[in-house]
């Protein structure tokens, strides 16, 4: 997604111009490589360009499949026959972790939570782009049969696959096979709305992660050159190394990565012969990237400390947990009016505690949400758009629109876990939620994901009809020893997902299965308002 410029130099790349801005200056002795997603503006400009070509030669890649329409304008356009290649490179989405990739749609809902034509367009060209990288043939598409966005988007997906790309849906004889799930992130709105613990959560919580970029320039005292940094795990091993790890963990590690730089610039300073000189001169670039990485890791993690600690987030995120998690609704609710007089703690938390408790007890005969919305208007003053998302958040992912049990309490089964979970106790009062994509995807690698509620894409919209099987056929495999599981997981999430829910998936991984997770954006709690309140504003 970003590239530092030493690194880009070091592919022989010298000039990054967008095809949508008219160049200076002809530069006939240098190549042009573009790569484009396959739009009709960037098709118009890319034509604009060859008929007055500024490069020697261009090779052209585009993200996704292009019509032969498009690629017979563009020949009838190279007068000057300039284009070497044109070739399709199929990457139209941000692979965010090796596991992980976001299609960067930060408002997904429209007119009342349902599809708008152009977005629903290129959330089908994501995924089909996506699948088309991984290289995959044939699967299942299931969907959440509760969500209309979900049932449109797996029927356009299956239709675009079947039609232009000769693609078949899983076969019933497989014993393995991929499976495609669709979910909508109004079934768990519970998860986006929790402060977080580990790091690359914790930045994007509390800072904002923007295509691997970090803006730190509101931090006091930061210097020029730190004003924005890159996170990009592929380059920063300290931050490929600490992804997923609590900030308790953090903390220590940082210590150690100073004390190692210290290390290294007491040898540095050390410089006494030739020898020396050539060591030193050999080992600079290391130095200088080391000492960058100190730099950037010590500002961020001190500005995550400054922050937890202004605004008290241990207390805050301490009764998020335990009201998503445990059940003593009195106590919750003291809780919860101590905080909101305190002037300490963000209107933005406050807003989070008061939407996990309308979601929490929503059904609660006796309910205190009223009491509590009196006690905001009180000692608060909230903005009319924090005011709006209150009202908006039961509408956005309430029991009405929810298939799930989101806080096991609905069936003797979940409360029969539940309970068992409390007997174990706690090992982190800070991560105590599970999100809901991981027991769907549990159930699912169990080969006990209900059909009923996530059903694959029907029969007549497959090409091979023998695919759909329902949960008494897949039983009847099982009986007779032959056990159906997704030998690998696509995942994405209509509305978004969270680093929590990447950080659960990366744990499943680790333990064998093989899962890839992504949605229309990577929420903080600050764009998932903005989510929310999209398809109420546009309505």
């Amino acid at each position: 997604m970003v590239y530092a410029q030493s690194e880009i130099l070091q592919k022989e790349v010298f000039l990054f111009e967008r095809i949508d801005v008219a160049g200076q200056r002809s530069l006939k002795h240098l190549t042009a490589i573009c790569f484009l997603r396959p739009t009709e503006e960037n098709i118009q400009a890319l034509i604009r360009e060859l008929q007055e070509p500024k490069y020697g030669s261009y090779f052209i890649y585009f993200t996704n499949f292009v019509e032969l329409n498009d690629i017979k304008s563009l020949a009838e356009a190279d007068e000057y026959e300039c284009v070497r290649v044109i070739q399709e490179f199929y990457a139209d989405y941000l692979a965010i972790n090796p596991h992980l990739y976001s299609l960067n749609i930060p408002m997904t809902y429209q007119k009342n939570y349902e599809w708008n034509d152009n977005l629903l367009r290129r959330t089908v060209q994501g995924l089909v782009s996506l699948l088309l990288s991984l290289r995959k043939k044939s699967a299942t598409i299931r969907y959440q049969k509760s969500s209309y966005m979900s049932g449109m988007l797996a029927e356009k997906l299956a239709n675009t696959l079947r039609r232009q790309l000769d693609f078949n849906a899983s076969n019933i004889n497989e014993t393995s096979q991929t499976v495609v799930l669709i979910v909508d992130r109004r079934e768990d709105a519970i998860t986006p709305l929790l402060n977080q613990w580990t790091y690359q959560a914790m930045v994007h919580e509390l800072i904002g992660i923007k295509n691997n970029r970090v803006n730190l320039s509101q931090v006091p005292g930061v210097t020029k050159e730190l004003e924005e940094v890159v996170m990009n795990a592929e380059y920063d091993e300290f931050y490929a190394d600490n992804l997923y790890n609590s900030f308790g963990e953090i903390a220590t590690n940082i210590k150690s990565l100073m004390e190692h730089f210290q290390e290294k610039h007491k040898s540095q300073s050390k410089i006494e012969s030739i020898t020396d000189m050539k060591t030193f001169v050999e080992s600079y670039p290391q130095f200088k990237k080391l000492s960058g990485t100190v730099s950037k890791h010590v500002t961020i993690v001190s500005e995550l400390s400054r922050l937890i600690g202004l605004h008290h987030l241990l207390e805050t995120s301490e009764t998020e947990q335990n009201l998503v998690c445990q059940s003593d609704h009195n106590e919750i609710v003291q809780k919860i009016k101590q905080l909101i007089k305190d002037n300490n703690i963000r209107d933005e938390d406050i807003l989070r505690l008061i939407c996990l408790y309308a979601l929490r007890y929503e059904r609660r005969n006796g309910n205190e949400i009223n009491s509590l919305k009196q006690e905001v208007q009180k000692y608060r003053q909230f903005s009319n758009k924090y005011l709006q998302f209150m009202q908006t958040i039961l509408h956005y992912g309430g029991e009405k629109f929810r298939q799930a049990d989101l806080f096991n309490t609905q069936t003797s089964m979940a409360i029969t876990r539940n309970f068992i979970r409390g007997l174990k106790g706690v090992d982190n009062v800070y991560a105590q939620h599970i999100p809901l994509i991981k027991d769907l995807l549990e159930q699912l690698l169990r080969g006990k994901l209900k059909d009923t509620l996530y059903p694959s894409v029907s029969s007549k919209d497959q090409i091979n009809s023998t695919s759909h099987y329902t949960t008494s056929q897949q039983n009847q495999f099982q009986q007779q020893g032959q056990l159906i599981k997704p030998s690998e997981i696509i995942v994405f999430v209509i509305g978004g997902i969270t680093y929590e829910e990447s950080y659960h998936i990366h744990m499943m991984n680790k333990q064998g299965a093989r899962i890839i997770l992504g949605g229309s954006y990577i929420h903080n709690f600050s764009s998932f308002i903005d989510e929310v309140l999209a398809g109420v504003s546009m309505s």
